[in-house]
């Protein structure tokens, strides 16, 4: 199993908009990944789930929109929520999954996953960047990639 960790596009300022939806240059970079993901790859997303705030939303149902998948709110999602949470959700999963979240919340989901200590810092996210990574057997987490705006120019 595979899950793909993303940390939502660059935001608006809470002084321009304090729903802090995505900016222009957010929402462009989370479309410039997603058809890359489309075109290059073999992804098999159909489920992307997001915390349910504004910017969160709009990654998820852009990926969505580009990966031809759904996209929905999930609980425990939030930039301050428990990583152990989702780190038991993911236990029982089979199906690959995309998550978009927030900082600090998804860098501490990652670093609980790869390392089992959730303060580490394993993955330097940035925004709009993709993370997968795969459950083998044993049920032991592996970095398989990272996919940055900036790595496709």
């Amino acid at each position: 199993m595979r899950i793909y960790l993303v940390q939502h596009g660059e935001a608006t300022s809470r002084e321009e908009n304090p729903q802090r939806p995505l900016s222009d240059k957010g929402a462009s970079d989370v479309r410039k990944i997603g058809d890359f993901l489309y075109e290059k790859s073999e992804l098999c997303i159909s489920e992307v789930l997001h915390s349910g705030k504004l910017r969160a939303e709009q990654s998820a149902e852009l990926f969505a929109r580009c990966l031809n998948g759904v996209y929905s709110a999930a609980p425990d999602l939030n930039p301050n929520d428990d990583p152990a949470l989702w780190s038991a959700h993911l236990a029982a999963r089979e199906k690959d999954v995309m998550i978009v979240g927030h900082l600090p919340h998804i860098s501490r989901l990652a670093a609980l996953l790869l390392t089992g200590d959730s303060n580490q810092a394993p993955v330097a996210f940035q925004n709009a960047a993709v993370v997968c990574l795969e459950r083998d057997a044993e049920s032991t987490w592996h970095l398989q990639w990272m996919l940055t705006p900036d790595l496709l120019g």
